[in-house]
């Protein structure tokens, strides 16, 4: 069988946990490609809110299997926090898998995370401060751990003993701060080992069992298109590649498996921390999107930058994926409203254009060109039938579709599981 890919198509939060969630009823193998615990995704079933960081959000479905891929930056402790609390509510764990070539990220790479950040000041990225970004630097400086090094104690304390070595001066010279011990961190590390020894597997090599199986396997992102380390806006993005083509080195995937690649997209655009963000409402339409759909951050809390929808990065991040379909969320958030916007262009030094710019400063001076339609008035929270949508909700729909240059196949009504539109099956 073929893989399926679920990325964000925005800045992140677009709601791909729900999305995900909901595809996971008829898949056989979800598995996580990107980032680490600075990702949240929500699901929300039978009334009860669950809070993904690190598992994939299909692991409340039984019939799933769930892998965390090699393209994962694995907190151990965050990890085991997140299994217990599953464990909790009774859900099977046994069903969870982590690649044994995901790196970890080490309690140094969480201290210099929030210390180079600090240190930035007004320059401030707005990282989450729990050391993804120090993890990914180790791993392509090739001065990482793996989770399956923490199953071999007798390397393990040479490989820390020479990473230690860098790190410490790091934390001493550079910030002031008091350095780690060797025994203290090895001994952590073998504990790690002990405790997350039944889910470490060869990933890889399962997914690829499952394709050659005819399984269906879920291929599911962390963060949105716009913060990809090398097609966001960078600097302001987050260390991997949440794109599609994370999707194929974060779990060892060909191409050529891949037989759909769905965005998911709020009906309006957010973005988290700095960097630049063309159609944000610094008013009271956009307080009042916050407040109407709690857009405050799953993992740190913070207040959601909001803004009307910016189709100029939709129509980008469809062509950069090779997007087959599209999931447009929170479609209810807007109920209500008087009249509704779309950003169709930018204004850039009395041109419009349709590209978004490499250089963020150039961005920061574009404005955005919206097309403005009336809202509606009839509420769409709970809608499950396409044609049950007021007609001015639909025409907005479909010009977001046209936009985009992307057909729209699920509409998000609400955050419940059946809260839910199928346009067109997935499968």
């Amino acid at each position: 069988m073929p893989a399926y890919v679920v990325i964000g198509g925005q800045w992140g939060d677009e709601g791909k946990g729900k999305v995900v969630d909901y595809l996971a009823q008829k898949t056989d193998v979800i598995a996580r490609f990107a980032g680490g615990n600075n990702a949240g995704h929500t699901v929300v079933t039978d009334g009860q809110e669950f809070k993904f960081h690190l598992i994939p959000a299909g692991i409340l479905w039984n019939n799933a299997a769930c892998m965390i891929g090699n393209g994962v930056v694995v907190d151990p402790d965050a990890l085991m926090q997140e299994i217990s609390g599953l464990q909790e509510h009774s859900v099977d764990m046994s069903r969870l898998s982590v690649s044994d070539k995901a790196h970890v990220i080490m309690p140094y790479h969480i201290i210099i995370d929030q210390s180079e950040e600090s240190a930035r000041a007004g320059g401030a990225i707005g990282t989450t401060g729990r050391g993804i970004g120090p993890a990914y630097m180790d791993k392509i400086g090739r001065s990482g751990i793996r989770m399956g090094d923490l199953l071999d104690a007798e390397s393990l304390r040479d490989r820390l003993l020479f990473i230690l070595g860098q790190k410490n001066n790091i934390l001493t010279k550079l910030y002031g701060l008091d350095p780690f011990d060797i025994d203290s961190l090895y001994e952590q590390c073998l504990d790690w080992g002990v405790k997350l020894k039944p889910y470490i597997k060869p990933v890889e090599d399962m997914i690829q069992d499952a394709l050659s199986s005819n399984k269906n396997v879920l291929l599911e992102g962390a963060q949105g298109s716009m913060l990809d380390i090398d097609h966001g806006t960078y600097p302001y993005v987050t260390s991997s590649s949440p794109t599609v083509g994370g999707a194929c080195t974060g779990l060892g995937v060909s191409p050529m498996h891949i037989k759909e690649v769905t965005g998911v997209y709020k009906a309006y655009t957010t973005r988290v921390g700095a960097g630049p963000f063309p159609t944000e409402l610094n008013d009271s339409t956009g307080e009042l999107i916050r407040e109407k759909a709690w857009e405050y951050g799953t993992t740190t809390g913070r207040a959601r930058r909001c803004g009307w929808f910016d189709g100029v990065i939709a129509r980008h991040t469809v062509r950069t994926n090779g997007m087959t379909s599209a999931v447009l969320t929170r479609l209810d958030v807007l109920d209500g409203f008087p009249s509704v916007k779309i950003c169709v262009a930018y204004r850039l030094n009395g041109e419009n254009i349709d590209k978004i710019p490499s250089n963020v400063s150039t961005l920061e001076r574009c404005e955005p060109v919206y097309e403005e339609f009336p809202g509606w008035q009839e509420p769409t929270a709970g809608v499950t039938n396409v044609n049950e949508l007021p007609k001015e909700a639909l025409d907005y729909v479909k010009r977001i579709e046209d936009i985009m240059g992307c057909k729209i196949s699920m509409i998000s009504t609400g955050p419940a599981r059946h809260e839910t539109i199928v346009v067109d099956p997935l499968f």
